[in-house]
């Protein structure tokens, strides 16, 4: 539910830059470069030759029957091409995480859009065979995300260093690729339990899209479609909940703690009341997003009643967002961990795991039942951020 990259080195990155430590910066940047490059080999090793067994986790006939054997073929099909983009996203995500480090967040604000319109135009494209593209379908949703990708990372490239000036990192940025054994410790110490709960978490998620999927290929796209709509939605709260742990760890870098505190509470405050708002909107779309797609009455039945869920819950989640960017613009790191991905599997998973698997509730039920427990996670993330632990300052010296 929120934007994925870095984190640990992030932390660095965000207190440096309210430091005014142009040095850590880049240093911090070169550890990125080192950490998504190994992440994307492997990434792409492990689903290029496990792919099959791994999609296979989430084909299951339910109410509804499908061809399950020509599921796994496009899946199949779609991933081949989708990881030629992993590198470049990778690479993309080191420079925006970094300029929103910076405070110059406005560049990748506008590429991440200019993203979405060309994956749009290019779904229209290339599946349907517009203008004259080839017809591929699944296929060239795929090089639609691919191309997508790669409109984004050039937009960031070309704007960051044409714009020097204003990004001072950038400058001799690639003299060198080697990084002080030192900040690296620190990240590595700090950055660990975040790699390991972002491992945990996207895997927590997975999990419970694959016992979601044992109630059939109904649920699986319903669940793709209501996720479609809610992602555009969800921008808001996830660009928010990441700008209070720069803005925050700006202030903590430079040893402002009071004005971090106020700034913390007021830009959690905003967060949340704008979600009550966006919320509303995305309610409105429940309806009326499904018909877009040429599927059954079943599967548009289920998106609308989970977009409507997505709905009622997005404050809560606006809410819990900011909580882990507060815990982890302090370097709270081994907290954080505990707060964001122990409730996944501790919680969420074996409740679905219980509702889906051992009872007869319809499947929007047991999804209505989970998503409420975002509900249980935001009264303990206001207990731990109101201990006030967070408030520190890493990057002294």
């Amino acid at each position: 539910m929120r934007v994925r990259g870095p984190r640990g080195a992030g932390i660095y990155g965000a207190q440096f830059s309210g430091k005014r430590d142009v040095e850590g910066v880049q240093n911090v940047f070169r550890f990125k470069l080192w950490l998504v490059g190994l992440l994307s080999i492997l990434g792409v090793l492990a689903l290029r030759f496990f792919d099959e067994p791994l999609l296979s986790l989430f084909l299951h006939q339910g109410s509804e029957q499908g061809d399950l054997v020509l599921t796994l073929q496009c899946a199949k099909a779609y991933l081949a091409v989708a990881l030629i983009g992993l590198p470049v996203w990778a690479l993309s995500q080191s420079y925006a995480s970094t300029l929103r480090e910076t405070a110059s967040t406005t560049l990748p604000m506008g590429a991440g859009i200019a993203a979405m319109l060309v994956n749009l135009i290019g779904n229209w494209i290339l599946i349907y065979g517009r203008f004259g593209a080839p017809r591929l379908g699944v296929v060239g949703a795929a090089w639609a995300t691919v191309l997508s990708r790669v409109v984004e990372l050039m937009i960031i490239l070309v704007f960051t260093h044409a714009n020097a000036k204003d990004h001072p990192f950038v400058k001799g940025l690639y003299r060198t690729l080697k990084v002080p054994r030192a900040l690296t410790g620190m990240i590595v110490r700090k950055g660990m339990p975040l790699l390991f709960n972002e491992a945990l978490w996207s895997s927590g998620q997975t999990t419970l899209v694959q016992i979601y999927s044992t109630r059939g290929l109904a649920v699986v796209a319903g669940i793709n479609i209501s996720n479609t709509i809610s992602m555009l939605f969800n921008i808001v709260f996830m660009s928010l909940g990441s700008s209070i742990g720069i803005v925050v760890g700006n202030l903590l870098g430079a040893g402002e703690m009071e004005e971090a505190k106020r700034t913390n509470t007021r830009m959690t405050a905003f967060s949340v009341m704008c979600c009550f708002a966006i919320g509303g909107l995305l309610a409105a779309t429940s309806g009326v997003f499904p018909l877009l797609y040429n599927t059954t009455d079943e599967v548009r039945h289920i998106a609308s009643r989970l977009i409507l869920i997505t709905s009622a819950v997005m404050p809560f989640h606006a809410y819990t967002n900011a909580c882990y960017f507060t815990l982890r613009s302090g370097g709270l790191t081994r907290l954080t961990m505990v707060y964001d991905c122990s409730f996944v599997w501790c919680v969420c998973i074996p409740l679905a795991f219980v509702l889906c698997r051992l009872t007869a509730l319809p499947f929007v039920g047991c999804y209505a039942a989970v998503t409420a427990t975002e509900g249980l996670k935001a009264l303990f993330g206001y207990h731990l951020v109101k201990q006030g632990k967070w408030i520190r300052n890493i990057v002294e010296g």
